[in-house]
């Protein structure tokens, strides 16, 4: 954790005037998605409607416990709520107590041992300043602090977070904090063979622009090390200075370099596993970039659609051999959950059957074998709480605990059979196996009978739709961008309708599709409308 105390003590403001260290936002994520828990899940937040030392000091210490290893938490005081949700408009902190609270703050962090201490960002909402305290998980749990701060007697207990509350760890749960003493998640150590230049501008500033952060502005003219400070990827004093293992992981061009067999595999058997053909293509880069090329790899390459006409109906029934929202989850979740300790990649097999995907090590311990039998994954401890934390915040997974659910969900929607969840009583991997939809055989993967397709009728496209095209057809395309990328300033009305004419003709399509508003959604282009552009060349 951050220990750079004169955080708390920049240059002191007059009475009712805001402080000026703290008009920049410091925080990785937009305080409108933070009240709303959007990205962060609403126990891993605190609302607090004013500045009470002793319950903040003890949500603090819990925080940084981070029991579960989830990533710590966010306590925002001035911010009242209701049943655990924000209600707005919010109260606010009066201007005047900005520079009290931050004195206090630093007093109260140093009675947390080991010492402890959280970013501090002052944010405006909705007219009102309110004071945000985000808490990563700490370095070196467990902490204690004492039960009242204000309080003469300094009684000292340790705290950590059980669903939405701050909770005293007493007898089973005390042991097994002190039990994960020295034990932070391999993400979130300090990587002494890197180099703070080793974390590359560009790439973190793409994040920043792509989760919408309010750092992204500011993040042109700041030292590479006050920007690493600010998203906790670094950690040191200023003279060894060192990046984080995450930081490297998402923010580095090569991050094999560091872990080697950082990558994802995929190895396409058409003729089966004992077969003498085999396709394999290796993706590398920034966890999140390989996780999105391996992926759109296998939805051009591996995803097939079955359209039958069933008669008397006006609309054909469809179904796919493997429903794409099923593979990402699973491929989402091995990259969230892997060992990156382990030099193995993660494998993806696709055999003319089934698609498979291998990850090392297995389930975590606290989910039993009896569990996964019954096919229930309610696991205590995330191997990975920061990689967890960067994809929620892209958007790539959603809270803890719905990847296997919706992996079910679209598989059972598609009509296709349940997925398989193998792993052995060592746990040394988890294979996640998705067989393909009866109405595709087991030999090539196509039909077994022939069907009556409709016919693809010619396509016929305006300079605009074309347009939207070819600016898709290179990288998926926001509105914002789409309409800055056809030379207008904002919406039109042509705009509109080409966007709304290429959806339903199934020529594109929205990267985001179970949340159509997120402030993340883009349109890429489909493989039909790939076959359009070629038909026109």
């Amino acid at each position: 954790m951050r220990k750079k105390h004169d955080d708390y003590a920049k240059s002191p403001a007059k009475k009712g005037e805001r402080s000026p260290g703290f008009l920049a936002s410091r925080l990785p994520i937009r305080i409108d998605d933070l009240l709303h828990a959007r990205v962060v899940e609403i126990e891993r937040i605190e609302f607090k409607a004013g500045w009470n030392p002793d319950p903040i000091l003890r949500t603090l210490c819990a925080f940084a416990n981070d029991f579960e290893n989830l990533g710590g938490g966010y306590l925002v005081i001035g911010q009242n709520c209701k049943d655990g949700q924000a209600v707005f408009p919010p109260v606010g902190v009066p201007h005047e107590q900005l520079d009290k609270i931050q004195r206090e703050l630093l007093q109260y962090c140093h009675l947390i041992h080991p010492p402890y201490f959280p970013n501090f960002s002052i944010e405006e909402f909705q007219g009102k300043t309110l004071v945000v305290l985000w808490a990563p998980g700490g370095q070196t749990r467990p902490y204690k602090v004492p039960k009242s701060v204000t309080g003469k007697e300094k009684d000292y207990r340790h705290y950590i977070r059980r669903y939405a509350n701050t909770v005293e760890a007493k007898n089973g749960e005390l042991r097994e904090l002190f039990s994960l003493a020295a034990t932070v998640p391999f993400d979130d150590r300090i990587c002494h063979r890197a180099e703070l230049d080793d974390l590359q501008l560009p790439l973190i500033r793409s994040f920043l622009k792509d989760i919408k952060s309010g750092l992204y502005s500011p993040s042109g003219k700041l030292p590479l090390a006050e920007l690493g400070r600010n998203l906790n990827i670094v950690e040191g004093s200023d003279e060894f200075l060192k990046p984080r293992n995450v930081g490297l992981m998402f923010f580095h061009d090569s991050p094999e370099t560091f872990f080697p067999t950082t990558q994802i595999d995929v190895v396409l058997f058409p003729e089966g596993v004992a077969g003498n053909k085999l396709e394999e293509k290796i993706f590398r880069g920034p966890l999140h970039h390989q996780l999105r090329d391996a992926l759109m790899y296998l939805r051009n390459m591996v995803v097939e659609e079955h359209v039958t006409k069933v008669a008397g109906r006006a609309e054909a029934e469809r179904v796919f051999n493997y429903p794409y929202e099923a593979i990402e989850e699973a491929l989402v979740n091995a990259v969230y959950h892997r060992s990156y300790e382990i030099r193995e990649p993660i494998e993806v097999r696709v055999n003319p059957d089934r698609i498979e995907i291998l990850s090392f090590p297995g389930p975590d311990p606290s989910i039993s074998l009896k569990d996964l039998n019954a096919k229930r994954f309610v696991t205590r401890r995330y191997r990975n709480r920061r990689i967890g934390e960067f994809l929620k915040e892209l958007e790539m997974t959603e809270g803890r605990g719905t990847g296997i659910p919706t992996m079910r969900q679209a598989l059972r929607a598609n009509g296709s059979p349940p997925p398989r969840f193998i792993t052995d009583r060592n746990r040394t991997s988890f294979l996640v196996e998705l067989l393909i939809h009866p109405a595709f055989p087991a030999d090539r993967g196509r039909p077994e009978v022939p069907v009556e397709v409709p016919v693809e009728v010619p396509v016929e496209l305006n300079d605009t739709e074309r347009a939207i095209l070819t600016l898709c057809k290179n990288a998926p395309q926001s509105k914002a961008e789409i309409v800055a990328g056809l030379g207008y300033g904002k919406m039109t009305g042509n705009v509109w309708k080409a966007l709304q004419r290429l959806t339903e003709m199934k020529l594109i399509e929205l990267t985001i599709p179970r949340k159509p508003n997120s402030k993340n959604q883009k349109r890429r282009i489909t493989p039909k409308a790939l076959r359009v552009l070629a038909g026109e060349s």
